[in-house]
């Protein structure tokens, strides 16, 4: 029992001296963390994150710029909260962040911003006219709080963002050439398993079994690094053409009539796979190729070219390591750290592509009944990348009808529905299993179709009835040029939500499905103005509104509060509905 009272009282008196050393003003970097960048080459953006029960005065809030040849615009104060304050009198003060864009009239990065403020605690204590200097760089336009922000000797923390492609744009600048580089390559590696790169191992995985089985590990090895090489290059030469333009050009190439073009090829690729006609060069030029291929080793400048072509058919995709590179680029001009970063991540996409290639051969049946079941093999994985491409731009059943067909159709040469002999082999039970679980999925698609389902993961959801309902989808006003969001903005009594949306764009139909149609989302949402910036056509209005916000595609979310953009609170790429809800709660503050 000693021993327990005394373990209490010493829980209670850390408690009391807790709470009394809580009672204690904070140090001003600490109540007052003040940090600014550059929005465009004449705007700088100046922001406060003032400590709760802290305040600051509007009329006590100046800017001035070192050396003296840079000069600055009146600054745009947003307008503050009234209050009777014992030492001032009647003033306007602000609480929990302050947000200030200062025009730049004359002179040009680098430069010193100096900015006077003054504060005080609602504990009774009111803090001296302090001064705060940052370091304004071009480098830095759009980035995060710079490192450098000094609050008289002390330094100020970075913030945190949401914004993917802000943070990988600002490990860019800071980092050392090679160690940008190695990390785009294994952002390459973690792109590697998603759907961009799917497409290209049918395409490469061809290419080998077109060899032949006599191709040895270290002639495939070859191929396949022809190929990736190609590949590469083509991300770094359009990443770099789309930091100089100043847009995403990748958005020219996911229109209907260019992915339904590239779908076509395929079409026709996996059409020869199944037999129905033969793909070959005039005699002339095929033999020409193959005396090639036999003294110099192969055709490797054609295999370049197709990988080249295989990377603008299937993306590049809009994901933060791209998004965040082509930032970089556009806001630095410095093309060679961007293009080499681009082609490593590239190469990092790449790098599972050489496994396959490498190791396809040793996968290979010799010949025989076994390659035709290989190529038609081939033929599906062929078919389903075409629809894969064109998806985003179907509608919905139509997709639903096609992923059907391609499960019903290859079950039935699976024999899905075909009795298997008495003494059937372990491969042929396997297949027939396989095939039954594709026929069985397929057919739930047409039912589910039919029924009413639009979505291919619950086909059979229309069967739940009412149950099924959920609160309506969010509703969104468009907005199709930067004046007629201005306006939207002016006149929103309510914080503002701005979502930048394509047809093309697969993580924007994620989002609207997965994440904006979850009921507490929703819900939060509701209490926001939602505009939507609908980019599909890519027309100049399209453009100019993702330049105003250095986007380079969608999806893209930005937050506004009294017409200003709620600094480092965007949201680019996919975001799960928890941690979007999290966003949400931070933007309604």
């Amino acid at each position: 029992m000693t021993r327990l009272f005394a373990l209490l009282l010493l829980m209670l008196t850390s408690l009391c001296a807790g709470a009394a050393n809580s009672q204690e003003p904070l140090e001003p970097e600490q109540a007052y963390r003040f940090s600014a960048r550059l929005l465009d080459d004449k705007t700088i953006e100046a922001r406060w994150d003032i400590t709760p029960d802290y305040y600051m005065y509007r009329q006590k809030i100046a800017f001035a710029a070192q050396p003296a040849t840079v000069r600055l615009g009146a600054p745009e104060l947003p307008k503050g909260k009234e209050k009777d304050d014992e030492f001032f009198g009647r003033v306007e003060t602000y609480h929990d962040q302050l947000v200030v864009r200062i025009p730049i009239l004359t002179g040009t990065p680098p430069f010193t911003l100096k900015a006077e403020s003054q504060g005080c605690w609602d504990g009774g204590v009111c803090y001296p006219p302090m001064t705060q200097e940052v370091k304004i760089t071009l480098a830095a336009m759009s980035s995060s709080a710079p490192a450098d922000a000094k609050v008289g000797a002390g330094e100020t923390a970075a913030n945190d963002q949401n914004d993917e492609s802000g943070q990988i744009a600002k490990l860019l600048q800071g980092a050392g050439f090679w160690v940008a580089v190695f990390t785009f390559f294994g952002f390459g590696l973690l792109l590697s398993f998603t759907p961009c790169v799917f497409p290209m191992i049918p395409i490469l995985s061809g290419i080998i079994v077109n060899h032949g089985h006599a191709v040895t590990h270290a002639r495939a090895f070859v191929l396949s690094l022809a190929y990736v090489l190609g590949m590469a290059i083509t991300y770094a030469a359009v990443g770099v053409a789309a930091g100089f333009s100043g847009t995403l050009l990748s958005a020219a190439l996911q229109n209907a009539w260019v992915l339904g073009s590239f779908a076509l090829v395929f079409v026709v690729l996996s059409f020869s796979m199944f037999g129905f006609y033969e793909l070959q060069l005039p005699a002339a030029l095929q033999s020409k190729l193959s005396d090639t291929a036999n003294h110099q080793g192969g055709s490797l400048p054609a295999i370049t070219l197709m990988g080249a072509l295989s990377a603008l058919i299937v993306g590049p995709c809009v994901a933060a390591p791209l998004a965040g590179a082509l930032l970089y680029i556009a806001q630095t001009r410095d093309a060679l750290l961007g293009g080499s970063a681009l082609f490593a991540m590239g190469l990092g996409m790449g790098a599972p592509l050489l496994l396959v290639g490498v190791f396809s051969r040793s996968f290979l049946p010799k010949a025989g009944p076994w390659m035709e079941a290989v190529k038609k093999f081939f033929g599906v994985v062929l078919l389903a990348t075409a629809l894969w491409l064109v998806s985003p731009v179907l509608p919905t059943w139509a997709s639903m009808l096609g992923w059907a067909a391609l499960l019903i159709v290859p079950a039935i040469y699976l024999h899905a529905i075909d009795p298997l002999p008495p003494h059937a082999r372990g491969w042929q039970r396997f297949w027939k299993g396989i095939g039954i679980l594709m026929l069985v999925y397929g057919v739930t698609l047409v039912v589910g179709l039919v029924g009413g389902s639009r979505d291919p993961l619950q086909p059979l959801d229309f069967l739940r009835g009412s149950d099924a309902a959920v609160s309506p989808a969010p509703t969104f006003e468009k907005v199709k040029s930067v004046a007629e969001l201005d306006a939207r903005l002016a006149a929103s009594t309510r914080p503002v939500m701005l979502d930048f949306y394509a047809d093309w764009c697969v993580s924007c139909k994620e989002m609207e499905k997965y994440t904006f149609a979850d009921p507490t989302v929703a819900a939060k949402m509701k209490e926001f103005t939602l505009l939507k910036a609908d980019v599909t056509a890519n027309n100049d209005d399209d453009k100019a509104l993702l330049k105003r916000f250095s986007l380079f595609g969608p999806p893209g979310i930005i937050f506004f509060r009294d017409g200003k953009e709620i600094a480092n609170l965007r949201v680019v790429g996919y975001q799960p509905a928890a941690q979007f809800l999290g966003v949400l709660n931070q933007a309604g503050r």
